[in-house]
C-alpha cells in the first residue's frame, strides 16, 4: 500500500505550518494589528463600556489634586477642611470603585474574545484538507490555539484601555498641568517626548521577540506531541534521553526569545520610570525656585505634584499598552496564519451535526450497496513527488466483495482516501455509482462510507463514544447486533462500566485486537452502502479473523465492500481482486482465476498472502 509521504525524518525536528519560523520582518506588524482589530471588533461595544467606566473613574481622580489644593489653602487661612475633605475622601472612593468595575468588564470581554477565537480556530482545524494537516506539526497548531489565544486575554484589554483611557488621561492631565503653571509644564511635556521616541524604537522589537518566543512554544509542543504519540516505540529503543534533549533544546530557544522580548519590555519600562522620577526632581526644583521667587503659591505646586504623580503611572500604562499591543498582534499574527490554512472547497464543506444526521436519516431508508470506478486515475500526494497512481482504472459494480492486493507502495490505501476525498485525483475521474466524487456534498459521501483505516485509531473516551463516533442515538437493537457481529459483546459485558467504560487515551486499555474490532463495529454501524477495510486482520488471532471473513461476507451481500488484504484467507472468497503494482492495475480476476494467469499474484499467494 501506499501512504501519504512523511514530512519529518528523524533528527531534522518538526515541519512548521505555514508562516511559522520566519525571518524577521518589519512588515509583519501590521497585518498582526488588522488580525487583532478583527478579534477584538465583536466586544467593541462592551470594551467601550469598561473602558468608560475607567475613564469616568480616572477623571475623579483628576479631580483629586484640586480638591488636596482646595484643602491646603483653607488649612492655610486657617478655614474649616472638613467640606474638602469629605470631597476628596468621596473621590477616591467612588474613582477605585468604578475603575474596578470597568476592570472587571474588560476582563469578561478578554474571556469573550478568547472563546471565540478558540471556537472559530478549533473548527478551522477540523475543516482543513488532509494534506494540510498531514504537512503541519499538531503540538503546534494546538500551541496557537491554547497559549497564542491566552495572550489574546492578557492583551486585548489593557491595550484597549491603555490606548483610550491612558491617551484621554494623559492630554486632560497635561492641560490641568498648563492651567497651574505653563513652565512646569514645559518640563513635563520635554519627558513625555522623550519616553515616546523611546517607545517608538523598542515596540516593534517587542513584537517581533514575542513572536518568536510564540514559534518556539510551538516547537515545543510539536516535539512533545512526537515523543508521546510513539511512547513505546520511544521507550523500546532506549531513546528517552534523545528525546529529552530535543525538548530541551527547544524550551531552552523558548527561553532565549521570552528573554529576548523581556530584555525590551525592561528597557521600555525602565527608561520611562527613570525619565518619569528625573521629571519629578527637576519639577520639584524648579517649582521650589518659583514658589521662593513668588511666581507660584505652595498650593499650586502641590497641586502640579500630585497630577504629576497621576501622569507617572498613565505614562507607564501607555507604554505598557503599546508593548501589549504588539504582543497581541503577534499572537493574533499566528492564529491568521492557521486561519489562512486551505480547508474543504466550497461547497464541499465537512458535514455539522445536522447535516449528518439528515444524511443518515436519508441513508436509514435506503442503504442501497454503491458501485465504485477509476477511470484513468493519476495522483501524486504533492507537486515534484513521484506518482503514486498511474492512469488506474477498474470497475467494481454494487454489492459484492472486492479485495485489494499487491506489493507494499502499490497504491492501494490511496484508492480508499481517494475514494473518500481526502486527497483529490491530478487526472481522471473516480466515480460513486456512476456520479464522481467530487460532484457529491461531502456530508452525504462521507455518511455513505464506511472506512475502517490501518492503523484503526481509537479517541479518548469511553467505549459507546468511540462506537457511535458521527452517528446520533443509534437504535440500542442495532447497537447490539453490530456488537456481536464484530465480537465485541463479550468485551462489553467484561468491561467494569459496560459500553460506558473508558479506554483510555488512543485506546491505550484495549489490546490491538480489540481496538481493530470498535474501528469495524463503528463503521458497520453507520450501515454504509461502501465499507472500505484496509488490512483488518492484521491484529486478530485465527478464531477472530474467522468470525471477520463471516461478518464481511454477510455484510457483502447487500453492502459494497472493498477491502486491502495481506492474508490469503481473506481474499479466497472474494468475488474479484484486483492485483495493483507500481501505482497501476495490472489484473482483476477471481482467486482462481489469477492463480492460473497472473504471475505476481501466484508470488504473493505463495509469500506474502500467507495462508494454510
Amino acid at each position: 500500500m501506499t501512504a501519504p509521504p512523511s514530512v519529518t525524518s528523524p533528527g531534522t525536528g518538526p515541519a512548521a505550518p505555514p508562516g511559522a519560523g520566519a525571518p524577521e520582518d518589519r512588515g509583519r506588524s501590521w497585518p498582526g494589528q488588522r488580525a487583532l482589530l478583527g478579534h477584538l471588533r465583536p466586544q467593541r461595544r462592551r470594551m467601550a463600556a469598561g473602558v468608560l467606566l475607567g475613564l469616568v473613574g480616572s477623571v475623579m481622580g483628576l479631580a483629586q489634586p484640586l480638591a488636596a489644593k482646595r484643602v491646603v489653602d483653607d488649612m492655610g487661612r486657617g478655614a474649616p477642611a472638613a467640606g474638602p475633605v469629605l470631597v476628596l475622601s468621596l473621590l477616591v472612593v467612588a474613582g477605585a470603585v468604578l475603575a474596578g468595575l470597568g476592570y472587571y468588564v474588560l476582563q469578561y470581554s478578554a474571556e469573550s474574545i478568547v472563546c471565540t477565537a478558540r471556537r472559530r480556530l478549533t473548527d478551522r482545524l477540523l475543516r482543513l484538507r488532509v494534506p494540510v494537516v498531514e504537512s503541519s506539526e499538531p503540538g503546534d497548531l494546538i500551541a496557537r490555539v491554547t497559549s497564542d489565544t491566552t495572550l489574546l486575554r492578557q492583551t486585548a484589554p489593557q491595550a484597549v484601555s491603555a490606548a483610550v483611557t491612558g491617551t484621554l488621561v494623559t492630554a486632560a492631565t497635561v492641560v490641568m498641568m498648563g492651567l497651574l503653571d505653563a513652565v512646569l509644564l514645559t518640563v513635563t511635556l520635554a519627558v513625555v517626548a522623550f519616553v515616546g521616541v523611546v517607545v517608538a524604537l523598542v515596540a516593534p522589537r517587542i513584537g517581533r521577540a514575542t513572536r518568536h518566543t510564540q514559534e518556539a512554544v510551538g516547537c515545543i509542543g510539536a516535539a512533545l506531541e512526537r515523543a508521546l504519540g510513539a511512547f513505546r516505540t520511544v521507550k523500546a529503543s532506549g531513546a528517552e534521553q534523545r528525546e529529552a534533549e530535543a525538548l530541551c533544546r527547544a524550551a531552552e530557544r523558548a527561553r532565549r526569545t521570552g528573554v529576548r522580548a523581556a530584555a525590551w519590555e525592561a528597557v521600555s519600562a525602565t527608561t520611562s520610570a527613570v525619565v518619569v522620577q528625573v521629571c519629578f526632581l527637576v519639577v520639584l526644583g524648579v517649582g521650589g525656585a518659583r514658589v521662593t521667587s513668588g511666581a507660584t503659591d505652595v498650593s499650586t505646586l502641590v497641586a502640579f505634584l500630585l497630577y504629576l504623580f497621576a501622569l507617572a503611572p498613565r505614562i507607564g500604562q501607555l507604554v505598557e499598552g503599546v508593548g501589549q499591543v504588539q504582543v497581541g498582534s503577534a499572537a493574533a499574527d499566528r492564529i491568521a496564519q492557521v486561519e489562512q490554512l486551505e480547508t474543504e472547497k466550497p461547497g464541499t464543506e465537512m458535514p455539522t451535526r445536522e447535516e449528518s444526521q439528515t444524511a443518515e436519516q436519508e441513508d436509514e431508508g435506503v442503504r442501497s450497496p454503491l458501485s465504485v470506478s477509476f477511470d484513468q486515475v493519476s495522483f501524486a500526494y504533492r507537486p515534484g513527488l513521484p506518482r503514486v497512481h498511474h492512469g488506474v482504472s477498474f470497475t467494481v459494480p454494487a454489492g459484492g466483495l472486492t479485495a485489494f492486493v499487491g506489493p507494499s507502495g502499490a497504491g492501494k490505501t490511496t484508492v480508499f482516501s481517494l475514494i473518500e476525498r481526502f486527497y483529490e485525483q491530478d487526472s481522471g475521474r473516480v466515480l460513486l455509482d456512476g456520479e464522481d466524487v467530487r460532484q457529491w456534498p461531502l456530508a452525504r459521501l462521507r455518511a455513505s462510507i464506511g472506512y475502517v483505516e490501518q492503523d484503526v485509531p481509537v479517541l479518548a473516551g469511553t467505549l459507546r463514544d468511540n462506537l457511535t463516533l458521527g452517528t446520533s442515538d443509534p437504535d440500542p437493537g442495532e447497537l447490539a447486533r453490530v456488537l456481536r457481529l464484530a465480537r465485541l459483546d463479550v468485551l462489553a459485558d467484561r468491561l467494569p462500566d459496560g459500553l460506558d467504560t473508558d479506554v483510555g487515551h488512543r485506546g491505550s486499555r484495549l489490546s490491538g485486537g480489540e481496538r481493530q474490532r470498535v474501528a469495524i463495529a463503528r463503521a458497520l454501524l453507520r450501515r454504509p452502502g461502501l465499507l472500505l477495510l484496509d488490512e483488518v486482520t492484521s491484529q486478530l488471532d485465527a478464531a477472530n479473523e474467522a468470525a471477520l471473513r463471516d461478518t464481511v461476507t454477510d455484510t457483502a451481500r447487500h453492502t459494497t465492500v472493498l477491502v486491502v488484504a495481506h492474508r490469503l484467507s481473506t481474499v479466497t472468497t472474494a468475488d474479484r481482486i484486483v492485483v495493483m503494482e507500481a501505482g497501476r492495475v495490472r489484473a482483476v480476476g477471481t482467486h482462481a482465476e489469477l492463480l492460473a494467469h497472473d504471475d505476481l499474484y501466484r508470488d504473493l499467494a505463495s509469500t506474502q498472502l500467507l495462508g494454510p
